[in-house]
């Protein structure tokens, strides 16, 4: 069962003084790469958090916020003043507004509040990697379900190839005989006389050249695994992606083989279902 790298999850616990808020977004990447975004009181147990993270998601490009909101009236927590005053200077030279305006942005972005305790409590450590899981196991669901659609349409596309490789077999009698006619008439326009056992065996070695028996099979082959893949246990989009390329391989040669339209035609079709798996496959874990 494939999973998608797109995935969100969030998780809030209501504290008796503060409201704990755990967000994750993640997009598709070819590696992880976490950005996260905490007070900076929690700063040392980030390393910890990545690596729950890491444990957990794999792959991709993962936003992680932790928002933490004082509200009890018994919170020590005071304007961090030379903070507010830096983000102030800093947005008034990036847009006009005025002082209460740009007071108000200001006290929203990070550290613009300080407390006097500095210690986390251990408790509330537990309630926040307690949430993280919970966010966690959201993701992977949205993950899972992302996966599904992306699954049915592999499978669609796959299909779609395969039905064009069977009438790309069912053509291929047609065109050697074709290629064989054409060969023919134009030995005869030379009006000259040539060894017909010679000639018979020049054409065969010639048609031999254009014979594609070994692309069919292993094109037939390799779209076979691609959907023994899909339904493996674990999701594994770089194999998927490496399997496309050998499809891509049998579906070119077929293509630069063929000398005869309507197949190609087949061929250009088929590049085009491929395409889309491939387009698609970026987003798989």
């Amino acid at each position: 069962m494939i999973q998608s790298m797109t995935g969100f999850g969030k998780h809030v616990v209501q504290l008796p003084s503060k409201k704990i808020t755990v967000e994750l977004k993640s997009l598709n990447s070819k590696s992880l790469d976490i950005n996260a975004r905490m007070p900076a009181t929690y700063r040392e147990k980030e390393l910890e958090l990545r690596k729950a993270i890491a444990e957990e998601l794999i792959r991709g490009k993962v936003d992680f916020g932790l928002y933490v909101e004082m509200t009890g009236s018994e919170t020590t927590a005071e304007v961090n003043q030379n903070v507010v005053r830096q983000y102030m200077n800093q947005l008034r030279g990036i847009a006009d507004g005025d002082e209460l305006r740009l007071l108000e942005m200001a006290v929203r972005l990070p550290d613009a509040l300080k407390t006097d305790k500095d210690d986390i409590d251990e408790e509330e450590y537990l309630t926040i990697r307690e949430s993280l899981g919970k966010a966690l196991q959201e993701v992977n669901r949205f993950r899972t379900e992302e996966g599904k659609i992306l699954e049915k349409d592999f499978l669609d596309r796959i299909a779609g190839i395969q039905k064009l490789l069977t009438q790309v077999e069912a053509m291929d009698p047609e065109r050697l005989s074709t290629i064989r006619e054409r060969l023919e008439k134009a030995v005869s326009d030379l009006k000259t006389e040539v060894d017909a056992n010679r000639f018979e065996q020049e054409l065969i070695y010639y048609l031999e050249k254009y014979d594609i028996t070994e692309e069919k099979v292993r094109l037939k082959n390799h779209l076979d695994y691609f959907k023994e893949t899909l339904n493996s246990k674990d999701s594994n989009g770089k194999k998927l992606g490496f399997i496309s390329q050998e499809i891509g391989r049998e579906i070119n040669t077929i293509g630069s083989k063929a000398n005869y339209a309507p197949m190609q035609q087949l061929v250009v079709q088929m590049k085009d279902e491929l395409e889309k798996i491939k387009e698609q496959m970026l987003n798989v874990l």
